[in-house]
Protein backbone atom coordinates (compact mmCIF):
# COMPACT_ATOMS: atom_id res chain seq x y z
CA UNK A 1 0.00 0.00 0.00
CA UNK A 2 1.06 3.70 -0.69
CA UNK A 3 1.77 5.01 2.40
CA UNK A 4 0.94 8.77 0.66
CA UNK A 5 -2.35 10.05 -0.37
CA UNK A 6 -3.18 12.83 -2.97
CA UNK A 7 -5.06 15.28 -2.34
CA UNK A 8 -7.32 16.72 -4.88
CA UNK A 9 -4.61 19.85 -4.83
CA UNK A 10 -2.05 17.04 -5.56
CA UNK A 11 -0.55 17.48 -2.16
CA UNK A 12 0.86 14.44 -1.13
CA UNK A 13 -0.49 13.64 2.44
CA UNK A 14 0.86 10.40 4.62
CA UNK A 15 -2.20 8.13 5.23
CA UNK A 16 -0.83 7.57 9.11
CA UNK A 17 0.12 9.59 11.94
CA UNK A 18 0.05 10.82 15.38
CA UNK A 19 -3.33 12.74 16.84
CA UNK A 20 -2.81 14.39 19.99
CA UNK A 21 -6.03 15.10 21.04
CA UNK A 22 -5.86 15.05 25.23
CA UNK A 23 -2.10 15.12 25.25
CA UNK A 24 -0.83 17.61 27.85
CA UNK A 25 2.33 19.81 26.38
CA UNK A 26 4.89 18.12 27.67
CA UNK A 27 3.81 14.53 26.68
CA UNK A 28 2.87 16.47 23.43
CA UNK A 29 6.60 16.96 22.94
CA UNK A 30 7.95 13.29 23.80
CA UNK A 31 5.27 11.77 21.44
CA UNK A 32 6.02 13.63 18.78
CA UNK A 33 9.42 13.17 18.74
CA UNK A 34 8.72 9.25 19.47
CA UNK A 35 6.78 9.28 16.30
CA UNK A 36 9.48 11.27 14.12
CA UNK A 37 11.60 8.41 15.27
CA UNK A 38 9.71 5.94 14.10
CA UNK A 39 9.11 7.53 11.05
CA UNK A 40 5.51 9.17 11.52
CA UNK A 41 5.35 12.39 8.52
CA UNK A 42 2.18 13.32 9.78
CA UNK A 43 1.23 15.06 13.32
CA UNK A 44 -2.19 16.30 13.87
CA UNK A 45 -2.83 19.11 16.62
CA UNK A 46 -5.63 22.19 16.88
CA UNK A 47 -5.72 25.21 18.65
CA UNK A 48 -8.27 24.20 21.33
CA UNK A 49 -6.03 21.06 22.21
CA UNK A 50 -3.86 23.60 24.02
CA UNK A 51 0.03 21.69 23.07
CA UNK A 52 0.34 23.73 19.75
CA UNK A 53 3.87 24.88 21.39
CA UNK A 54 4.78 21.28 22.76
CA UNK A 55 3.92 20.00 19.07
CA UNK A 56 6.30 22.42 17.63
CA UNK A 57 9.09 21.38 20.30
CA UNK A 58 8.73 17.87 19.39
CA UNK A 59 9.43 18.72 16.05
CA UNK A 60 12.56 20.46 16.18
CA UNK A 61 13.84 17.95 19.30
CA UNK A 62 13.21 15.50 16.10
CA UNK A 63 15.92 16.89 13.90
CA UNK A 64 14.33 16.15 10.94
CA UNK A 65 13.68 18.60 7.87
CA UNK A 66 10.55 20.59 8.15
CA UNK A 67 9.52 19.74 4.71
CA UNK A 68 9.28 16.04 5.96
CA UNK A 69 6.91 16.43 7.76
CA UNK A 70 3.05 16.65 7.03
CA UNK A 71 1.60 19.43 10.19
CA UNK A 72 -2.47 19.99 10.20
CA UNK A 73 -4.15 22.12 13.00
CA UNK A 74 -7.66 23.69 13.46
CA UNK A 75 -9.47 26.73 13.73
CA UNK A 76 -11.33 26.77 17.20
CA UNK A 77 -15.33 27.54 17.25
CA UNK A 78 -14.72 30.58 19.42
CA UNK A 79 -12.52 32.12 16.52
CA UNK A 80 -14.64 31.56 13.37
CA UNK A 81 -15.31 34.44 11.56
CA UNK A 82 -13.23 36.57 8.82
CA UNK A 83 -10.76 38.36 10.60
CA UNK A 84 -10.76 36.17 13.60
CA UNK A 85 -10.08 33.22 11.48
CA UNK A 86 -7.01 35.27 10.19
CA UNK A 87 -5.59 35.79 13.63
CA UNK A 88 -6.26 32.57 15.05
CA UNK A 89 -4.15 31.15 12.32
CA UNK A 90 -1.31 33.48 12.99
CA UNK A 91 -1.45 32.60 16.95
CA UNK A 92 -0.94 28.84 15.99
CA UNK A 93 1.57 29.53 13.72
CA UNK A 94 3.40 30.93 16.38
CA UNK A 95 2.83 28.46 18.71
CA UNK A 96 3.95 25.92 16.59
CA UNK A 97 6.99 27.87 16.03
CA UNK A 98 6.32 27.88 11.80
CA UNK A 99 6.21 29.28 9.02
CA UNK A 100 3.18 27.06 7.35
CA UNK A 101 1.33 24.32 8.21
CA UNK A 102 0.68 21.02 5.58
CA UNK A 103 -3.11 21.27 6.25
CA UNK A 104 -5.70 23.92 7.83
CA UNK A 105 -8.84 22.87 9.27
CA UNK A 106 -12.33 24.64 10.47
CA UNK A 107 -12.76 22.25 13.46
CA UNK A 108 -16.40 22.53 13.81
CA UNK A 109 -19.33 24.03 11.10
CA UNK A 110 -20.29 26.78 13.73
CA UNK A 111 -23.63 27.76 11.70
CA UNK A 112 -23.37 31.64 10.06
CA UNK A 113 -19.72 31.70 11.03
CA UNK A 114 -18.11 28.93 9.10
CA UNK A 115 -18.83 30.44 5.07
CA UNK A 116 -16.56 33.46 6.81
CA UNK A 117 -14.19 31.53 8.12
CA UNK A 118 -13.70 29.15 4.69
CA UNK A 119 -13.25 33.10 2.91
CA UNK A 120 -9.97 33.71 5.44
CA UNK A 121 -9.01 30.05 4.97
CA UNK A 122 -8.77 30.61 1.17
CA UNK A 123 -6.60 33.41 1.94
CA UNK A 124 -4.33 31.70 4.22
CA UNK A 125 -4.07 28.80 1.21
CA UNK A 126 -3.23 31.20 -1.61
CA UNK A 127 -0.79 32.80 0.37
CA UNK A 128 1.41 29.65 0.37
CA UNK A 129 0.80 29.33 4.19
CA UNK A 130 -1.37 26.20 4.52
CA UNK A 131 -0.16 23.81 1.84
CA UNK A 132 -3.97 22.54 1.55
CA UNK A 133 -7.49 23.69 3.51
CA UNK A 134 -10.18 21.42 4.65
CA UNK A 135 -12.68 21.12 7.35
CA UNK A 136 -13.49 18.68 10.66
CA UNK A 137 -16.80 17.19 11.42
CA UNK A 138 -18.96 18.21 8.46
CA UNK A 139 -21.98 16.45 7.45
CA UNK A 140 -22.52 16.53 3.67
CA UNK A 141 -25.58 19.49 4.31
CA UNK A 142 -22.43 21.54 5.97
CA UNK A 143 -20.23 20.91 3.22
CA UNK A 144 -23.27 22.05 0.50
CA UNK A 145 -23.55 25.03 2.31
CA UNK A 146 -20.07 25.92 2.18
CA UNK A 147 -19.68 25.59 -1.47
CA UNK A 148 -22.22 28.27 -2.30
CA UNK A 149 -19.90 30.68 -1.09
CA UNK A 150 -16.52 28.89 -1.66
CA UNK A 151 -14.27 29.52 -4.50
CA UNK A 152 -12.19 26.62 -3.16
CA UNK A 153 -13.52 22.74 -2.47
CA UNK A 154 -12.32 21.93 1.02
CA UNK A 155 -9.78 19.04 0.13
CA UNK A 156 -9.99 16.96 3.43
CA UNK A 157 -12.58 16.34 6.23
CA UNK A 158 -11.76 14.97 9.46
CA UNK A 159 -14.67 12.91 10.94
CA UNK A 160 -15.27 10.70 13.92
CA UNK A 161 -14.39 7.49 12.21
CA UNK A 162 -14.46 3.61 13.85
CA UNK A 163 -15.43 0.49 13.35
CA UNK A 164 -18.46 1.33 15.38
CA UNK A 165 -19.39 3.83 13.42
CA UNK A 166 -18.17 3.58 9.75
CA UNK A 167 -20.08 6.78 8.10
CA UNK A 168 -20.92 4.73 4.82
CA UNK A 169 -23.26 7.31 3.57
CA UNK A 170 -20.76 10.83 4.57
CA UNK A 171 -17.54 8.55 3.19
CA UNK A 172 -19.36 7.86 -0.35
CA UNK A 173 -19.96 11.96 -0.58
CA UNK A 174 -16.78 12.58 0.04
CA UNK A 175 -15.10 10.06 -2.81
CA UNK A 176 -17.84 11.90 -5.02
CA UNK A 177 -16.49 14.62 -3.96
CA UNK A 178 -12.34 14.42 -4.13
CA UNK A 179 -12.53 15.16 -0.72
CA UNK A 180 -10.29 12.98 1.71
CA UNK A 181 -11.78 11.24 4.33
CA UNK A 182 -9.69 11.74 8.01
CA UNK A 183 -10.56 9.53 10.83
CA UNK A 184 -10.31 10.72 14.44
CA UNK A 185 -10.99 8.91 17.45
CA UNK A 186 -10.01 5.65 14.71
CA UNK A 187 -9.89 3.06 17.43
CA UNK A 188 -12.82 3.90 19.11
CA UNK A 189 -11.30 5.82 21.92
CA UNK A 190 -9.91 2.35 23.15
CA UNK A 191 -13.59 0.73 24.08
CA UNK A 192 -13.69 -1.51 20.97
CA UNK A 193 -10.10 -3.00 21.28
CA UNK A 194 -11.29 -6.08 23.61
CA UNK A 195 -14.10 -7.19 20.51
CA UNK A 196 -13.54 -11.16 20.00
CA UNK A 197 -13.71 -10.48 16.45
CA UNK A 198 -10.91 -7.70 16.38
CA UNK A 199 -8.80 -10.00 18.34
CA UNK A 200 -9.50 -13.32 16.50
CA UNK A 201 -8.66 -11.10 13.04
CA UNK A 202 -5.53 -10.09 14.75
CA UNK A 203 -4.33 -13.32 15.52
CA UNK A 204 -4.65 -14.77 12.29
CA UNK A 205 -2.34 -11.88 11.56
CA UNK A 206 -0.04 -11.24 14.61
CA UNK A 207 -1.31 -8.48 15.28
CA UNK A 208 -3.44 -6.84 17.67
CA UNK A 209 -6.71 -5.54 17.68
CA UNK A 210 -5.50 -1.87 17.49
CA UNK A 211 -3.43 -2.65 14.38
CA UNK A 212 -6.72 -4.16 12.57
CA UNK A 213 -8.33 -1.56 13.17
CA UNK A 214 -5.93 0.98 11.97
CA UNK A 215 -5.60 -1.36 8.84
CA UNK A 216 -8.98 -1.13 8.25
CA UNK A 217 -8.83 2.40 7.79
CA UNK A 218 -5.88 2.35 5.72
CA UNK A 219 -7.78 -0.32 3.25
CA UNK A 220 -10.82 1.14 2.84
CA UNK A 221 -8.59 4.72 1.85
CA UNK A 222 -9.09 6.42 5.24
CA UNK A 223 -6.54 8.49 6.53
CA UNK A 224 -5.22 7.65 10.53
CA UNK A 225 -4.41 9.39 13.01
CA UNK A 226 -4.46 7.29 16.34
CA UNK A 227 -3.41 9.06 19.87
CA UNK A 228 -0.64 7.61 22.13
CA UNK A 229 2.10 9.00 24.94
CA UNK A 230 3.79 5.67 24.75
CA UNK A 231 5.89 5.36 23.01
CA UNK A 232 5.89 1.63 22.47
CA UNK A 233 2.22 2.06 21.18
CA UNK A 234 2.90 4.67 19.13
CA UNK A 235 5.76 1.82 17.46
CA UNK A 236 3.03 -0.29 17.63
CA UNK A 237 0.52 1.89 15.84
CA UNK A 238 3.02 2.47 12.42
CA UNK A 239 3.41 -1.13 11.97
CA UNK A 240 0.80 -2.17 9.63
CA UNK A 241 1.93 -1.91 6.53
CA UNK A 242 3.18 -6.16 6.42
CA UNK A 243 0.00 -7.51 6.21
CA UNK A 244 -3.59 -7.43 4.54
CA UNK A 245 -6.91 -7.99 5.74
CA UNK A 246 -9.46 -10.04 3.69
CA UNK A 247 -12.36 -9.21 1.62
CA UNK A 248 -14.09 -11.21 4.34
CA UNK A 249 -12.37 -9.59 7.57
CA UNK A 250 -13.14 -6.23 6.47
CA UNK A 251 -17.19 -6.94 5.80
CA UNK A 252 -16.49 -8.38 9.93
CA UNK A 253 -15.36 -5.36 10.76
CA UNK A 254 -18.13 -3.50 8.67
CA UNK A 255 -20.18 -5.45 10.53
CA UNK A 256 -19.14 -3.86 14.03
CA UNK A 257 -21.05 -0.71 12.78
CA UNK A 258 -24.26 0.86 15.15
CA UNK A 259 -23.82 4.11 14.28
CA UNK A 260 -22.47 4.87 17.67
CA UNK A 261 -21.00 8.31 18.22
CA UNK A 262 -18.42 9.00 21.20
CA UNK A 263 -17.92 12.71 20.59
CA UNK A 264 -20.79 14.96 19.52
CA UNK A 265 -23.32 15.20 16.49
CA UNK A 266 -22.14 17.97 14.58
CA UNK A 267 -25.69 19.13 14.15
CA UNK A 268 -25.73 19.10 18.03
CA UNK A 269 -22.61 20.62 19.51
CA UNK A 270 -22.43 23.15 22.02
CA UNK A 271 -19.21 24.55 22.57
Amino acid sequence: MDKMKQLANGIEMPRLGLGVWRVEENDATASVKWAIKEGYQLIDTAAIYKNEKGVGEGIRQSGVKREDLFITTKLWNADQGYESAHEAFNDSLNRLGLDYVDLYLIHWPVAGKFNDSWRAMEEIYESGRAKAIGVSNFHQHHIEELMTTAKIKPMLNQIELHPTLTQVELREYLAKENIAVEAWSPLGQGKILQHPTLIEIGKKHNKSAAQVIIRWHLQNDIIVIPKSVHEERIKENVDVFDFELTDEELKQIDGLNINERLGADPDHFDF
